[in-house]
């Protein structure tokens, strides 16, 4: 296998487990609450949960928040963290901890209590005590772990980083409340790392660096639906047709499917269960009749394959759709490319017989080393787990686990990581993380094996014995969705595109006007051999045109004048290239300097090859 290892952590920092680190973020977060209760002792607390890099705490306070208070805030942890208060865990009967959180005139934890209760009242669950923390005077309704007491936190490697308003329980209908992020690690160190990974990060925004380069826009009449400028859109189309062109040596069939669907469909497939709060629905006709914008792809792939009865002989089927997918995101979920309402993703449907799941599965590994090769981004796999709203009998899914597991272990030994619970309702997955240039990780390419929905369907093929059985279906993307990868892509190359993706790939700037026609005659044989040109005759310097086409983050550069017209040739200068800039008439010498000087053939030839190549 090709695939490039996911190695940004040095041996020293391997040794702190994710499971820790989140040990030690939680704890973090129960300490940032203390703090709150110390600065607003009438303060209401609704959670504060571990993630990604830190923690948050949700807030019903007494005033709003300003960034000062941060900074406030941090100085009462490290006062919490010195005097080391140990995290006493108890045990509490649901009327006691009612009794107490009342008391305590604490409403969100009261709400939380209940439905606890309700829920474990529903399931003939024998639970019939929660778990609460005590550090210091701060008490909370928590499962934990924690750390042994708050001294174990390191007083130098947390930082509290932004306040922003979050509706209880994620319900618009609810109250908002205030919600605090910080982020926590092991070492001074890893927070200064972190920190300037972020200052990066903000230069690479993918929504800042869109606006200056022109590629796309957001508009009010489609919320978080992006709207592709023309070099956004050739970037979009580039993704595609790399895309299309990679499946062919892996014999995939291209469907298109209708991206409404009757709400029967949804209920059948099982994702009216998981999904129906975040879908949009049309109703039409004289007996408004429901539909619904699909939030996934697969039961238009699957109604394809029903249409007629297949052998044994005919699977695997591989059915790849770059299906439109609708969902009603909440507004405060949105981010730019990164999270969208509307967006098409690089789906694929496989429908295979049990005895080819393996094969099929690392053809489908080896289509996501070779799609993952030309962006230089490090990746790593994932097996994902039975979730608790799964849907079939267990012993399917530890056969399907088993399965997975055996592929993952033979391809990449004991380099790959494991995701309790994260699985699809309808099957475990195979999960790919991918490390962009300043270490940030993105979940992208998904590998779903699913023995429920073919049932759910009614999906058969005709075995070799000449019964009906049942197919395995593999749900599969690569780059998740064209508008996130390339949200993705214009942070990773920082809208430095390499060659092949570019917009604008090769910027011709005549030295003065009488060269604007030669430079024409150049623009016109670019066009002709499929190079997307910028013909820069502005009036402006030469410097300053320079300049902007720098700006615009364009690779190749070619300054035109009375030699290079003479000549039939070019004088070229590559993205990032030092050389100063002359607004001195035809002076080639500063010009030119340093800069290679080659004939107009020979310069098409070597960007088609580089083009072609995807360096």
């Amino acid at each position: 296998m090709s695939s490039k290892p996911l190695s940004g952590q040095s041996a020293s920092k391997r040794t702190v487990r994710s499971q820790d680190l989140a040990i030690l973020r939680h704890s973090t977060s129960h300490v940032m609450a203390s703090a709150v209760l110390e600065m607003f002792p009438e303060a209401k607390f609704a959670i504060g949960p571990s993630i990604e890099n830190g923690f948050y705490y949700d807030f019903d306070l007494p005033r709003t928040l300003i960034p000062e208070d941060l900074e406030i805030l941090e100085e009462k942890m490290r006062a919490i963290i010195k005097a080391n208060h140990p995290f006493e865990r108890a045990e509490i009967s649901f009327a006691d901890a009612l009794k107490d959180f009342k008391k305590a005139n604490q409403p969100y934890k009261v709400e939380l209590i209940k439905d606890l209760e309700k829920e474990n009242q529903e399931t003939n669950k024998p639970i019939n005590q929660l778990t609460i923390y005590k550090s210091g005077h701060f008490v909370d309704l928590c499962s934990g772990p924690h750390l042994e007491s708050t001294g174990e936190i390191p007083a130098d490697a947390f930082k509290l980083t932004k306040i922003s308003g979050a509706y209880w329980r994620g319900d618009e209908k609810n109250k908002m409340l205030q919600r605090i992020y910080g982020v926590a690690f092991a070492s001074k160190n890893d927070l200064k790392e972190y920190l300037k990974m972020l200052e990066e990060a903000e230069k690479r925004d993918h929504r800042k660096i869109g606006k200056e380069l022109d590629l796309f826009s957001f508009h009010d009449v489609a919320p978080g639906m992006p709207f592709f400028h023309p070099k956004g859109t050739v970037i979009y189309n580039e993704l595609k047709n790399f895309w299309l062109e990679a499946q062919k040596e892996f014999e995939y069939d291209m469907v298109l499917a209708p991206s409404m669907l009757d709400v029967s469909i949804w209920k059948k497939s099982g994702h009216w269960d998981h999904y129906k709060d975040d879908m949009y629905f049309v109703s039409a006709g004289k007996n408004e009749k429901q539909f619904a914008l699909r939030p996934m792809d697969c039961p238009g792939a699957i109604l394809i394959y029903n249409n007629s009865m297949k052998s044994y002989r005919d699977l695997p089927i591989r059915y790849a759709e770059p299906g439109l997918i609708t969902r009603n995101e909440k507004s405060g979920q949105l981010g730019g490319l990164l999270r969208v309402q509307q967006f098409t993703q690089d789906d694929a449907h496989i429908f295979i017989r049990e005895d080819q799941i393996e094969e099929e599965i690392k053809k489908v590994i080896q289509l996501v080393d070779k799609m993952y090769a030309p962006f230089g981004l490090e990746y790593k796999a994932f097996l994902s787990t039975r979730p608790d709203d799964f849907m079939g009998e267990i012993s399917v899914w530890d056969k399907a686990e088993k399965d997975l597991k055996k592929i993952l272990e033979e391809l990449y030994g004991d380099n790959y990581g494991l995701k309790e619970k994260d699985g699809a309702f309808y099957g475990p997955k195979i999960d790919f993380q991918l490390k962009d240039a300043i270490g940030r990780t993105w979940q992208c390419a998904t590998i779903q094996l699913d023995f429920q929905m073919p049932l759910k369907f009614d999906c058969h093929y005709i075995d070799k014995d000449g019964k009906e059985k049942t197919p395995v279906l593999i749900h599969r993307t690569i780059l998740g969705s064209f508008e996130r990868f390339m949200g993705i892509l214009i942070e990773h190359y920082a809208g430095a595109f390499p060659l092949w993706l570019s917009p604008v790939q090769v910027a011709i700037l005549p030295v003065s006007e009488k060269f604007e026609k030669y430079s024409k005659d150049v623009e016109t044989q670019f066009i002709a051999s499929g190079i997307r040109v910028e013909l820069y005759n502005q009036s402006e310097s030469l410097g300053k045109r320079i300049r902007e086409a720098e700006k615009q983050k364009i690779p190749y550069m070619l300054v035109v004048g009375e030699k290079e017209e003479t000549d039939n040739s070019v004088a070229v200068r590559s993205r990032g290239d030092k050389n100063p800039a002359s607004t001195h008439g035809d002076d080639r010498s500063s010009t030119r300097g340093g800069q290679e000087v080659m004939k107009v053939e020979k310069f098409v030839e070597k960007i088609i090859a580089e083009i072609k190549e995807k360096k």
